[in-house]
Parts: structure tokens; sequence; C-alpha cells
């Protein structure tokens, strides 16, 4: 539904375990509704909005500039579950076509926890964005495989207060993943 808008547009992009970009954008949209839940969990007000939040079309282009680069590989915690769609909405919201080309490229540190906690490798000559897709899956899940669960996990030091906000949670899931990569071969 396009009433489920991005409001907040983040990343980080590394190469060779440098950051050489970061960003983190609160997207203007004039209708903008943002439940009491939602606020609350991502420390959202609407001060804070109406001061950051910018025309979406300059972000959009900034992060699909690595998003549909084939030499970054993209990886996020349930990326696969939430962001894609989120993507696709703010595409539609600007009147462009999603185009969901650059899936193959994934790595969803949420699916890769499923799988190691619940001791399920990834074979061969399986395709991985499929076998990802099972992970996401997976009814009852062995382990907890939040992202605050996973900092936990891998002695990643975190601030609860500002987990979900955009910024902070890349960052953060940037240090899992170098810890999860080492303990399932894909």
């Amino acid at each position: 539904s396009l009433r489920n808008k991005p409001w907040q547009l983040a990343f980080i992009a590394v190469e060779n375990d440098k950051v050489v970009d970061t960003a983190d954008y609160w997207l203007r949209w004039d209708d903008l509704k943002v439940s009491e839940g939602a606020a609350k969990v991502t420390g959202w007000t609407q001060k804070k909005y109406d001061d950051k939040a910018v025309d979406p079309l300059d972000p959009l282009q900034h992060f699909e500039k690595y998003l549909y680069d084939d030499e970054y590989l993209k990886v996020g915690h349930n990326i696969l579950g939430f962001d894609v769609y989120m993507h696709g909405i703010c595409r539609r919201l600007l009147g462009q076509q999603p185009d969901y080309s650059y899936l193959n490229q994934l790595l969803d540190t949420l699916c890769i926890s499923r799988a190691i906690n619940n001791e399920i490798n990834f074979q061969k000559e399986e395709n991985f964005l499929q076998w990802q897709y099972k992970m996401l899956s997976l009814r009852r899940p062995k382990g907890r495989n939040r992202l605050i669960d996973l900092c936990k996990q891998y002695d990643i030091k975190f601030n609860p207060k500002n987990l979900h906000d955009a910024l902070y949670d890349i960052k953060k899931n940037y240090e899992v993943f170098k810890k999860l990569i080492w303990n399932i071969e894909v």
C-alpha cells in the first residue's frame, strides 16, 4: 500500500572494510502519517521530521547509485521482508516503476542468522535468493534473530535507545555481518 511511506533512507557504502559513503535522509511526503507505535520505537517526532525531511528524489538517486552497482554486495537485516518493499513504494510514489534487478546481490542477516541458529546450510546447487526467502519464512525459528539479539550474541556494544534509527541499525548490522559471515558458507 502506498499509505505506508518510507520516511527515513540511510545507508553506508563500504570498500575493503572502510566506509566510503554514509547517508541518512528523512524523506518529505505531504501526507505522511506515522503511527504512535512506530514513532515511539524509532524516535520519530513531527518536529524532527519537519527539521530534517527533504525531497525524496535526490536521496533515492544517491542510494540507487550503490544499489544498482554490481560491485557492491547489499547487506541488511530483514531487507527481504521489509526494505525491498519500501524501496519499491518509494519509487512508485515518485512515479517510477519498481526495479528489483538487484535482488540477487542481497544478503539478509536475518535469514543468515536463522540458518545458523537452525543449523541449516546453504547448498551450492540452491538459488541463494530463494534459500534466503526460505529462511525468512521459517515457522518458529530457533533462537532470537532480532538485530538487538545478534548484537548481544556477538558482543557488539549497542544502545537500545538508538535501535530502529535507520543509520544506527545499519552500522550495527555491518558489525553483525562481519561476525555472521564466518559462521556460514554462502
